[in-house]
């Protein structure tokens, strides 16, 4: 399965309500971030490495694969794997076998795996950085988390739980958001999408003491006056429901407030 959207729409959220609703969600559910981890340490970070097998290789070191063994191994960002790891997880997903790094003996394993990306792939593989192979083998089933801005009636339900999340985290009294702050909401563009969001409502919890009730000013990340706007996601083949537009509109805020 082969997860699309951009960054903070809930990706890995997705992939771990597919674990907790299918049969394997007794077992683990293991994540990488392939765009986090060196490109010298992903092998062994995938599939584990045997004593010695390098020179900082200290002590045996078990995969990802293997502790995701029976369960499902989600590999966020694997856009930005690289050619020779790709080659490497190809062959998993064909054989469920692998080698972990200095090891003679292959191991086999049982592993289901969810990929998410928040890149064209098709542009990745005419452009010589991803693999076709890799791709049809994870575009299997192809699922799309539309940004924000394209399911704007989700805010006030998402800004009311992180509002009660944060609240209760920071000690806060109970709080609800005026109707001017849902409007200011549903109006912004939110570039990041629930992530932003997120985090301007703990930015008003933290705040809000010392502001006597009015929320914080978000940080500008305003719409340039000219020039080229960010390409839109493309819609991935066989994936339901239209790809969001990625046009840039006008970001400014007033200041919502907490009751």
């Amino acid at each position: 399965m082969l997860i699309y959207g951009e960054s903070g729409t809930g990706k890995e959220l997705v992939a771990h309500a597919i674990h907790a609703l299918s049969p394997r969600a007794a077992q683990p559910f293991v994540e990488v971030n392939c765009a986090a981890i060196p490109e010298e340490l992903i092998e062994s970070e995938l599939f584990g490495h045997i004593k010695g097998s390098f020179t900082s290789a200290h002590e045996t070191k078990i995969g990802k694969f293997q502790k995701a063994d029976g369960g499902t191994l989600f590999l966020d960002e694997v856009g930005d794997m690289s050619l020779r790891t790709q080659s490497k997880v190809l062959r998993v997903l064909e054989e469920q076998r692998f080698e972990p790094v200095g090891a003679a003996e292959s191991m086999q394993v049982d592993v289901r795996v969810v990929a998410a990306t928040n890149k064209h792939l098709e542009e990745e593989i005419d452009h010589g950085n991803f693999r076709e192979d890799l791709f049809y083998r994870l575009n299997v089933i192809p699922f799309f988390v539309p940004p924000l801005r394209d399911r704007r009636e989700d805010i006030p339900l998402l800004a009311d739980h992180f509002l009660r999340e944060f609240t209760t985290a920071y000690g806060r009294k109970p709080k609800e958001l005026t109707a001017e702050a849902y409007e200011v909401l549903a109006q912004h563009h939110w570039p990041g999408n629930v992530r932003e969001l997120k985090n301007l409502i703990e930015r008003i919890v933290i705040l809000n003491l010392k502001c006597g009730g009015r929320a914080p000013h978000p940080p500008g990340r305003r719409a340039p006056a000219s020039g080229p706007r960010p390409r839109p996601l493309r819609k991935p083949a066989g994936s339901a429901g239209k790809p969001p537009s990625a046009s840039t509109s006008s970001r400014s805020w007033k200041r919502p407030t907490a009751t």
